[in-house]
């Protein structure tokens, strides 16, 4: 079998892969500047005669598919395959394979680093400094940039998957008090409470957003749900911006109907005229879509894609882990 590795993976990784496949295929889209295009990824795989395709943020769409239709699989480097028209894949019988929780624990320090930033108002306390505003014997500082601590908050999770649980996992240590709302997680847990929605956004001092993103979520954190949260409450969204009504949000920023908000993802990326309000705000503290980006993330999808693909191929034929389409 060969494999086209398009995603960032690790050498260690593509070892592990050889040794179980047969040749493997390296051309990161890093090097490209971007990721490939249908038709620079149909090319790509028509040169290297793949029997495999492990792809990260390329667009591994119909017609690519469709042009390729023995792939054997289709690794996706990502914690859902959203850039994969997986509708075609399962139609031609070709499995998918994708890498949750690869991101969680990036995610989750942002969460924490980012929240005490804005809690302790670090960010407007080094502009003063660096503003030379400074004067001897005064306790400006003291008193302007006063922040407070994130121990003793409520923080409501809607959606409470992988990265909310290690958002919970560090947040609880501080200590802080954990909600959530899923209504797909029926596991019950000791230190975490489940609430309705309308609870997480009524009685949380943070909110944080971890949906993903379908036709039932899309538009789903409105008006109605941001009016309940008290003055005080800071709302996070570290997910996806299209669970998020924009207008809705921005109303409530630039209304100072709440504390403010803390965002890494936004409508139109690169952000449109709209977006910058919300990111120019003074309440609202933004990151450019940077909340899972480690060095690391890189190393944990490897391994998690390497043990989903080695417990895949104990159940295939010898012969077809070997035969190219060569």
């Amino acid at each position: 079998m060969t494999i086209l590795i398009t995603a960032p993976y690790n050498e260690a990784g593509r070892r592990q892969l050889e040794s179980c496949f047969g040749t493997v295929i390296y051309r990161v889209w890093k090097e490209n500047g971007r990721a490939f295009n249908a038709a620079e990824l149909n090319q790509l795989l028509d040169e290297t005669r793949a029997d495999a395709l492990i792809t990260e943020h390329d667009e591994v769409s119909e017609d690519v598919i469709r042009k390729h239709p023995k792939l054997k699989f289709i690794g996706v480097c990502r914690g859902t395959p959203s850039n994969v028209s997986v509708d075609t894949a399962k139609e031609l019988g070709i499995e998918v394979f994708h890498t949750p929780a690869r991101n969680a624990q990036a995610v989750a320090e942002l969460f924490i680093a980012n929240v005490i930033t804005f809690l302790r108002n670090t960010l407007p306390g080094i502009n003063w400094l660096k503003g030379r505003n400074w004067q001897k014997g005064a306790h400006a500082s003291y008193l302007q940039f006063k922040g407070n601590e994130l121990a003793g908050r409520t923080i409501g999770m809607v959606g409470f998957g992988a990265v909310g649980q290690h958002i919970a996992r560090l947040a609880a240590a501080f200590p802080c008090r954990i909600r959530y709302y899923d209504p797909f997680i029926k596991e019950a847990f000791n230190d975490y409470t489940p609430v309705s929605l309308e609870t997480i956004f009524a009685e949380s001092d943070i909110v944080s957003i971890h949906l993903p993103v379908n036709p039932s979520t899309i538009g789903m954190i409105n008006k109605r749900l941001i009016g309940l949260m008290p003055p005080h409450a800071l709302f996070v969204n570290t997910a996806r911006a299209s669970v998020v009504n924009r207008d809705d949000l921005l109303e409530a920023i630039e209304g100072n109907k709440i504390r403010g908000a803390i965002l890494d993802v936004f409508d139109n990326e690169p952000p449109d005229a709209v977006d910058y309000r919300l990111i120019d705000h003074p309440n609202v503290l933004a990151t450019p879509h940077t909340a899972g980006a480690t060095e690391e993330v890189e190393d944990h999808h490897v391994a998690i894609l390497n043990e989903k693909l080695l417990s895949w191929a104990k159940t295939q034929p010898a012969n077809a882990l070997h035969l190219s389409n060569q």
